[in-house]
């Protein structure tokens, strides 16, 4: 009798043991943030007088899409970006078709043309389609709204109002970049 109550409580600590331990090794479940925090509000940062917009290019990552544009100059210049109903071209003001059902107003201070020469820095394949992000998981469109006395308007369509962040790098050389990423869920 008393080595069946041994074994018995040896058992249930075995399979309590066993339990605590498979509870505590499922690893928890990443939720749809990835942990991010960075709300959906007008994102504003600042810079010094940049030079001139030279790339756009974009890239994928596990939580988010990445929109990076790349300036000339070691000064990014000020960037705006914030959700609008329709993101309108510099100076004719007309609406800017995008795909998406949200969409991203970039306004740059800076030219993607050169301020003392009028040549262009940033020449494009095509306005509509800056980079093919066909299938992508939050971006829908990113396009070109025109840049004039010294403001460049891009517009990014989205898959829906999501968080998004944007910051400015340095480098490479004498080059800055500016960075947007729009995470893939709230």
């Amino acid at each position: 009798m008393a080595t069946m109550r041994k074994i018995r409580t040896g058992l249930v600590l075995v399979v309590t043991v066993t339990a605590m331990a498979l509870v505590t090794s499922v690893p928890a479940q990443a939720g749809t943030s990835c942990g991010i925090r960075w709300g959906s509000l007008d994102k504003v940062v600042a810079g010094g007088p940049g030079g001139a917009l030279v790339n756009v290019r974009a890239g994928r990552h596990g939580c988010y899409d990445r929109l990076v544009m790349d300036v000339r100059g070691a000064g990014a210049g000020p960037v705006q970006v914030r959700y609008v109903q329709a993101v309108y071209t510099q100076g004719r003001g007309s609406v800017l078709a995008l795909r998406g059902r949200a969409f991203l107003d970039v306004e740059l201070r800076i030219p993607t043309y050169d301020i003392n020469t009028g040549a262009a820095t940033y020449t494009r394949a095509n306005a509509n389609e800056l980079v093919n992000v066909n299938g992508w998981r939050t971006f829908r469109q990113v396009a070109e709204g025109g840049s004039f006395e010294g403001y460049t308007t891009i517009g990014l369509g989205v898959r829906a109002r999501l968080p998004f962040r944007v910051f400015s790098l340095t480098g490479p050389g004498d080059q800055s970049r500016l960075v947007i990423d729009v995470a893939h869920h709230w």
